[in-house]
């Protein structure tokens, strides 16, 4: 069995600002990465900013790495990451918060069937016929909604994070065992979770970043069910129409409280063939 790319959409949260999102595949694996926003100006690696390093870093290695299973392909990712950030940081790290870390999801093809890794938001829908799996667990955002719920109403509408939700930010990103990959390849193994899936010829599967997640969590527009009917139906690109849609109907993010009115959205939607 291999993966056949369908389709992918990859779009920025703010016309003007670096998309910190990545996703790709080959011909047995594919993923998607989410660069969590910065939280403090570019300098740790140059000019560029942490999200877009890991992210691209992380893009990278995927491309690059293929072992048996998926347990070692990620190890090896995480490694090479780490191997990177080591060489080329130009300073030594003076707050937890500013080293980078991204969600990510990866899905790898074996002889036994699917297994698939991921850490924090990046979740993995398989479709079969009529019916959708999430592979890698329900995912919920409640939790950072009750964070933006609980920091005043409208956070997420200021242009940037500052004062205390810049604070309130940083502290939740330096929390020891913050569930996300990082350029600590330890950290990294010890956050991630595993699964195995049975799959076969002519099954789908749609990786996503949390912002094009969120018109099942956040925005609740589809079941699990309803949004493969609707990839097949309307195709990706409509359906990040719809999540810009939902946005800009609530840009003072008093409806839905988050902390910025739009996120990168991706997906990557592949067909298993034989």
């Amino acid at each position: 069995m291999h993966f056949e790319t369908l389709q992918s959409i990859s779009v920025n949260g703010t016309p003007t600002r670096a998309n910190d999102d990545r996703c790709g595949s080959t011909a047995q694996l594919a993923w998607v990465i989410d660069g969590a926003t910065d939280l403090a100006p570019s300098g740790l690696l140059g000019k560029q900013g942490g999200a877009a390093w890991l992210a691209s870093n992380a893009n990278t290695a995927f491309n690059t790495v293929l072992a048996g299973n998926i347990q070692d392909t990620c190890q090896s990712v995480f490694h090479w990451i780490e191997e990177r950030f080591e060489s080329q940081k130009t300073r030594d790290v003076v707050a937890a918060w500013e080293v980078p870390k991204a969600a990510f999801g990866v899905a790898q093809l074996t002889d036994n069937g699917l297994s698939v890794a991921w850490a924090a938001d990046c979740p993995i829908l398989r479709m079969s016929g009529g019916d959708a799996l999430w592979c890698t667990g329900e995912p919920d955002t409640s939790a950072e909604a009750e964070d933006a719920r609980a920091l005043g109403d409208g956070v997420g509408a200021a242009r940037a994070l500052s004062g205390a939700v810049l604070e309130d930010r940083r502290a939740h990103r330096g929390q020891e065992g913050h569930a996300a990959l990082s350029p600590n390849a330890q950290a990294a193994a010890a956050i991630t979770r595993y699964a195995h899936h049975d799959i076969g010829v002519g099954d789908e599967l749609l990786l996503m970043s949390d912002g094009f997640a969120s018109l099942v969590t956040d925005y609740q527009r589809y079941t699990a069910k309803e949004l493969a009917a609707a990839v097949r139906s309307d195709g990706l690109a409509m359906l990040a129409h719809e999540i810009r849609r939902i946005e800009n109907e609530d840009s003072a993010c008093l409806r839905f409280p988050r902390f910025k009115v739009s996120d990168d959205a991706t997906a990557i939607w592949l067909k298993i063939a034989g």
